[in-house]
């Protein structure tokens, strides 16, 4: 018999004490991919579950910042040197890639006209409706026309309510295909 099995304790748990202790061992050494992950997903929540405008443009600045920290995170090479090799000396060390350092260096001056067109956007938004939660928005649009109310289908009565084989566009049978979108009022 094993130690294991002498000692009265099941090898489940074992299993289970040597898994969490690898997940414990990779987010103590691994741990600028946890701060990517954490970055990444409230970035992603705040761009999607957030009303306000100006909140979503920091969101997709979080997100950005993910991405950075995993691609410079990824480049990191242990006992990596310069890629500098001077005149007359021996290639014997190992080299770090700039390429992942450049590229994200690209990517922060094009994170910052992105946030800078967005907060822009923002502005003239708040100058012409006097607010930037994306709900009031939408319904101020609906207001004056510029979105549509949503689509308008008549059924007939013996036509059920998924099947739009029946459904006619207006009375004058005109839709948006024959008439320019001139009944879209």
């Amino acid at each position: 018999m094993t130690g294991v099995a002498d000692a009265g304790i099941d090898a489940t748990d074992v299993a289970a004490g040597v898994a969490s202790a690898g997940a414990l061992d990779v987010l103590a050494t691994r741990h600028a991919y946890v701060a990517f992950a954490l970055l990444l997903c409230v970035g992603l929540y705040m761009m999607i579950a957030n009303p306000h405008l100006v909140k979503k443009v920091i969101g997709l600045n979080l997100f950005q910042t993910a991405i950075f920290l995993l691609f410079i995170a990824s480049a990191y090479v242990e006992g990596g040197a310069i890629p500098i090799v001077h005149s007359g000396e021996a290639e014997t060390v190992t080299f770090v890639s700039p390429l992942p350092h450049v590229i994200v260096l690209t990517a922060i001056v094009v994170g910052v006209s992105l946030t800078a067109v967005g907060l822009a956007l923002c502005i003239r938004i708040y100058d012409e409706y006097g607010t930037l939660r994306t709900d009031t928005l939408r319904d101020l649009m609906r207001d004056e026309g510029a979105l549509p109310t949503g689509p308008t289908v008549e059924r007939d009565a013996d036509t059920p309510a998924g099947d739009a084989t029946g459904a006619t566009a207006s009375a004058a049978g005109n839709d948006a295909a024959t008439d320019g979108g001139a009944s879209d009022d």
